[in-house]
């Protein structure tokens, strides 16, 4: 492993780039470069945090590694080959330490998931290595300072709240009154290591897991190698094409670590509250499964072989939907609850100062027709691989369709989640085009029944109106929203849905319009990365560059056989990923992190991106609706 020689930032807010995912499907983390936990949330991805100095570095939690004696240290992160297992090698005059940190994977029995269990190995590798740990939990974002109770053996119970962990230490730990944590050291010579387990749990619980931990014998490598063994027999799915892109297999790691599965939702990010704008307001809590960013997760995860993502996560729409369209919302908590609310955590300075700190989302309740299509566009997805619909889904997609029938004159807030109010976005209305034109071919190709002759009126009368007012005749390009001139990256997904091809003069023109400079017409940055629109949206602040676009316009320019730009393109974007291969969703004009990380639909984009430059075939539906729907 060559050693990271930028400087290692020790302190406060370390930079978004020093952080990795450590993931079970059910919980996660993310680990900096020095060794510190700063966010974790259990038992689930969009729990309060039990380590979340990330958003408060006073007050909010941690849970550190590393030497006595920062001065001088380097240090590299990274994961173990097709794993979430993170490696970091720290390295200091004296001696060289191997940290891995993970969440224990172990193979469920029926639909029962072990319960998330965190653990730290730490091995001197080279030389002495004068260790020291930290560990300071803090309940309900910082909220809750908890009790600690030591029970011998290296044992130690935290409880607070309605949250509990027990935590094991093979060095001794001493329990610090002061700082409500525990604190301890040692020296580590070459072949002798250290290990910390963190087990969530119910705090009624506690007592008798603590107990069962003082008389059980603990073997952490025995750990280690099942959860390898996990993450490989899962990468073994990877089709053939994937096998020689590190940034793409990493890409589909990422994407499992966002899957929650107990219910097959999927998580956007794995942070809240990270800033897209410094000390703006432009904070999100990300933390929740958006129908949009899910779909196209499984998309991306089905093309490279993966389809238990797929399956899954139609099964988690159709409970959280309670099987009927009306039902329906554009967003759920991971475990498929409806209520969102979005709560201002006042006591929280935020990352770097950045505030509000929010918990929960309030788009929940947003109006976005463009859900209707990437639900009916997963279903011809699934289709498409010779997979049956039953009639239970088949009735509730109808009714996604009547619903999309029923409002697709109306405005609404669009992929963006505009705060400022609702328009006519072009982007939704083609997705409403998507959801008739996919439940028309499902219908034909299967003899479904369903109102054919109504839905292909209706599919007709979508792209008039897109047609009269969504394009800008005189610039020859597609509008951000009808009857306006602001350009909108979202437009670039219009041929990937099959709504127009990707060589037709209409999208060749918006392209080009996009690759202007900004100040000049078009949304092409200084850094040769793409801005997601240049309309006003009536927030504070400016936001970074939303890198899902740049891989948006990579895919288009392949797709079009301008290679050479849209390689540069892809570069350009792909570079903004961490030495871990991590994307947060923006980066800022000095070109770091900005916004939550890792980003699904970033991960996702670079993935489409990179199979679009080696020349992947578009889907059948996608090729069919470009041939018989052209205008």
């Amino acid at each position: 492993m060559t050693l990271d020689k930028r400087p290692l930032h020790i302190g406060p807010y370390p930079p978004i780039e020093d952080y990795v995912l450590l993931s079970d499907c059910q919980s996660n983390a993310l680990v900096s470069r020095s060794g510190t936990i700063d966010w974790c949330c259990m038992p689930t991805l969009d729990a309060d945090t039990c380590f979340g100095r990330l958003l408060d570095w006073q007050q909010g939690g941690h849970c550190s590694i590393g030497p006595k004696d920062a001065r001088g240290l380097v240090a590299h992160h990274d994961y173990e080959d097709d794993s979430l297992i993170a490696h970091c090698r720290m390295q200091t005059a004296q001696g060289a330490l191997a940290l891995r940190d993970f969440f224990c994977m172990d193979e469920a029995e029926g639909l029962s998931l072990p319960p998330s269990r965190l653990l730290r190995l730490a091995e001197c590798v080279q030389g002495k290595f004068d260790v020291d740990i930290a560990i300071m939990p803090r309940f309900d974002f910082g909220e809750t300072v908890p009790a600690l109770r030591e029970h011998g053996s290296g044992v130690h119970t935290v409880f607070g709240s309605n949250r509990g962990l027990l935590i094991f230490s093979s060095l001794p730990l001493r329990v610090v009154p002061d700082e409500a944590g525990l604190r301890g050291s040692g020296v580590l010579k070459a072949g002798q290591s250290v290990s910390i387990q963190i087990q969530f749990a119910p705090p009624e619980h506690l007592e008798a897991l603590a107990r069962r931990a003082v008389d059980e014998a603990w073997r952490p490598f025995d750990d280690l190698e099942r959860t390898r063994t996990w993450w490989r027999q899962w990468a073994s799915q990877f089709k053939d094409d994937a096998l020689q892109d590190r940034q793409t297999r990493r890409s589909a790691l990422i994407l499992k670590g966002l899957c929650f599965e107990r219910t097959g939702a999927i998580a956007a990010a794995s942070t809240t509250s990270l800033p897209e704008a410094p000390q703006g307001k432009r904070n999100w809590d990300y933390r929740y499964s958006w129908i949009r960013d899910s779909v196209f997760t499984v998309k991306a995860l089905h093309t490279l072989g993966f389809q238990h993502e797929a399956r899954r996560f139609s099964e988690f729409i159709e409970r959280a939907a309670a099987g009927s369209a009306s039902e329906l919302q554009l967003m759920y908590g991971l475990d498929g609850r409806r209520r969102i609310p979005e709560v201002l955590i006042e006591c929280l300075e935020g990352y770097r100062g950045a505030r509000p700190v929010r918990v929960g989302n309030r788009a929940a309740h947003q109006t976005q027709l463009d859900v209707y299509g990437w639900l009916l566009h997963l279903a011809w997805t699934w289709h498409d691989q010779s997979h049956p619909l039953d009639h239970a889904y088949w009735d509730l997609l109808v009714g996604v369709v009547e619903r999309a029938c029923e409002h697709w004159r109306e405005p609404d807030h669009g992929i963006w989640e505009v705060r400022s109010g609702r328009r006519h976005f072009v982007h939704s209305k083609v997705m409403c085009w998507v959801a008739l034109d996919r439940a028309i071919r499902l219908a034909e190709q299967e003899s479904l029944k369903a109102p054919l002759e109504r839905w292909r009126a209706e599919r007709a009368a979508i792209r008039d109106a897109i047609e009269a007012q969504g394009f800008d005749q005189r610039r020859g390009v597609y509008v951000q929203a009808f009857g306006d001139t602001h350009l909108d990256a979202a437009s670039l997904l219009l041929p990937h849905f099959g709504y127009v091809d990707y060589q037709d003069a209409r999208m060749i023109s918006t392209v080009e319009a996009m690759c202007q400079p900004v100040g000049e017409g078009g949304l092409m940055r200084d850094d040769g990365l793409l801005r997601r629109y240049d309309s006003p949206d009536g927030l504070h602040g400016t936001e970074g560059t939303f890198l899902p676009c740049s891989f948006w316009l990579a895919e288009c320019l392949a797709f079009q056989g301008r290679h050479v730009q849209a390689e540069a393109v892809y570069k350009r974007a792909a570079a903004c990923a961490n030495g871990a291969g991590l994307f947060a969703e923006e980066v800022n004009g000095h070109g770091a992190m900005a916004g939550n990380v890792p980003q699904a639909l970033t991960h996702v984009s670079q993935i489409m991106a990179w199979l679009a430059l080696q020349g992947r075939r578009l889907p059948s539906c996608v090729r069919a609706a470009q041939e018989d729907n052209a205008p």
